[in-house]
């Protein structure tokens, strides 16, 4: 058993890749990931799953087709399942994401160049 806390700042650290989210820790079926993003990502839905961001540092606004919601330092938002929604950061943010394993960042679009790697443990 490890008995050693995880530190956000020191995980983060340990990369500098935007829209590459890693994994911190799971819970059952349920992974915990730190990502650092910029810039705007594509639209996209997950058709089966809820998605949670919780932003550690920086300003995240989350679009969707009907409106927006800006996250600060220390906020959160659920994403509904099946909801197309696509995130911006002017500036960079680091955050945490809450996704059932498997996940694929770029929902249930096809692979493209944005689609990052999965199950990548740091």
């Amino acid at each position: 058993m490890n008995y050693k806390a995880v530190n956000f700042k020191e995980k983060l650290s340990l990369f500098s890749e935007q829209w590459s989210p890693k994994v911190i820790a799971q819970m059952n079926d349920y992974q915990i990931k730190i990502v650092k993003i910029q810039g705007d990502f594509q639209w996209h839905a997950h058709k089966d799953t809820d998605e949670t961001f919780i932003v550690l540092q920086g300003d995240l606004r989350i679009d969707f087709k009907d409106g927006h919601v800006r996250l600060n330092k220390g906020e959160m938002y659920v994403v509904p399942k099946g909801v197309l929604h696509k995130p911006f950061a002017l500036k960079e943010v680091e955050m945490i994401l809450i996704e059932p394993s498997g996940v694929v960042n770029t929902g249930d679009n096809e692979i493209n160049s944005t689609t990052a790697q999965n199950d990548v443990w740091i």
